[in-house]
């Protein structure tokens, strides 16, 4: 443990009353990945005490360090904020980060089960310590489950297992709600301290209460609803972005079909604000990764088998996103290239985040092909944590997969040195950098993110929609 942390968890069990809900409560964050690292930051900014806790020595050290264990615009400046107003610390001992605080984050990974369900042996984990902790513990706490999970987990897994070790009883001796987030990965602590909704499932009226009092500054209009319904909320909005990521790309695929630009069908199509909802996501551009939207999409899929409920169009995206992948790929063959530079592999630009990005299927395929690969990413460098992310993953993500020891050897300082060695670059990152390289360099351009407006006259460039 850490001298810092240390510290804080003295003072924090010196000058914090658990039984009076307070609005600068004492917090600890069970999961230190992208929402439990952000969650640090934006907490203690707040002016929270708060103790990340994780049982990886590399995140711990970080973050106790003030130091962002992932790429995440402005996170650094807050974690170091915390460390030096004393507000934040880390540690490893989860008990011991409980007793010292009176309400408890689970933001632990939720990667997909063999079976393609939800694997939460993380989750299980967590609770048994906060279990142990509680029960030596007479004050009242409440458990905060971050994580996205099937409807039912925060009671049936976590708070039947806390109930187990504790003996006591969710709703009674302890607190126990469900709080989806809605955080981006690049646009993060943004999202924290301007979130689209906040909604908070709880087993009592005290719980609720405390999480609002904690959310309060930057959301004073919360929407309280069942546990099982806050569950179901984090998985369906999930779900409706990869259904307009795939919606509009398959607008795209058969207007182009039909010498249609799929760009003007959408930017029609959108300004409908009062039936077609929000713009986000809808435009023909790649196809959707990351860390939620693939996973959420084969968890709403396994539940719906399970329950035998037959849902055709959600069933249908995932494929239809593995057809935008083969469209890339088709489109990078055809340049008959044997030197082909990728710029952007992370799945989305402000972020390393390799899960499930879409483009490195792509790589691999023409890895096999015997194509030369050189690659450029301005958030991923030879020392991002792949393997790491491989271990989450490893259920769902077979680029990654196969890439994962050689991604490094793959990777240039700049995007010119990306270029110079290429005949046709594909670029997944809609960077100001790139489009001004691109759209004077001598190579076959392979777009799946608008990265230009009007197509460069003079030399072979294809988009993936339009």
């Amino acid at each position: 443990m850490f001298d810092a942390t240390t510290a804080l968890i003295a003072d924090t069990a010196a000058s914090f009353r658990p039984q009076i809900v307070s609005d600068k409560v004492a917090i600890s964050v069970v999961g230190l990945g992208y929402v439990g690292a952000v969650s640090c930051g934006c907490l203690t900014a707040l002016g929270h005490p708060v103790i990340g806790v994780d049982l990886d020595p590399r995140k711990v050290e970080m973050i106790g360090l003030g130091q962002a264990p992932i790429h995440e615009a402005g996170l650094g400046d807050l974690l170091a904020d915390g460390v030096a107003t004393g507000r934040l610390g880390t540690t490893d001992d989860l008990a011991a980060a409980v007793r010292a605080t009176t309400l408890t984050i689970v933001a632990v990974g939720t990667p997909t089960a063999e079976d393609g369900g939800c694997d939460h042996r993380h989750i299980e984990a967590a609770a048994r310590e906060i279990g142990r902790a509680l029960a030596d513990k007479s004050d009242f706490h409440a458990v905060v489950l971050r994580c996205s999970v099937p409807p039912g987990t925060t009671r049936g897994v976590m708070g039947r297992i806390i109930e187990e070790v504790s003996g006591k009883v969710a709703g009674k001796g302890f607190g126990l709600a469900f709080v989806p987030e809605f955080l981006r990965e690049g646009v993060a602590v943004d999202d924290f301290h301007n979130p689209p909704k906040t909604v908070i499932g709880a087993t009592d009226d005290r719980t609720a209460a405390m999480v609002e009092r904690i959310f309060d500054p930057v959301d004073a209009a919360p929407i309280r609803a069942t546990i099982e319904t806050a569950e179901m909320v984090k998985y369906v909005d999930n779900v409706w972005h990869a259904m307009k990521v795939c919606f509009a790309n398959e607008v795209g695929r058969l207007s182009k079909a039909m010498g249609v630009d799929g760009r003007d069908v959408m930017d029609v199509f959108v300004q409908d604000e009062k039936l077609n909802l929000s713009p986000y996501y809808l435009k023909p551009g790649f196809a959707y990764g990351g860390s939620c939207l693939p996973k959420e999409v084969r968890a709403v899929t396994h539940l719906a088998g399970a329950h035998g409920v037959d849902l055709p169009l959600i069933e249908s995206l995932a494929p239809s996103n593995g057809v935008q992948i083969a469209e890339a790929l088709r489109l990078a063959r055809a340049t008959g290239a044997r030197r082909i530079g990728v710029l952007g592999v992370a799945f989305k630009a402000g972020t390393d985040d390799l899960r499930e990005s879409p483009i490195l299927d792509v790589m691999s395929e023409l890895m096999d092909d015997g194509v030369k690969l050189l690659a450029h990413d301005a958030a991923v460098t030879p020392d991002t944590p792949i393997e790491q992310q491989l271990a989450y993953v490893r259920n769902g993500a077979p680029g990654l997969a196969r890439l994962a020891r050689r991604l490094p050897g793959l990777l240039c300082d700049t995007p010119e040195d990306v270029i110079a060695a290429s005949d046709a670059v594909i670029v997944t990152h809609s960077l100001p950098i790139y489009r001004a390289l691109l759209a004077r360099a001598p190579v076959q351009v392979i777009d799946v993110v608008q990265l230009f407006e009007t197509a460069p006259e003079g030399r072979g460039y294809a988009g993936i929609g339009w």
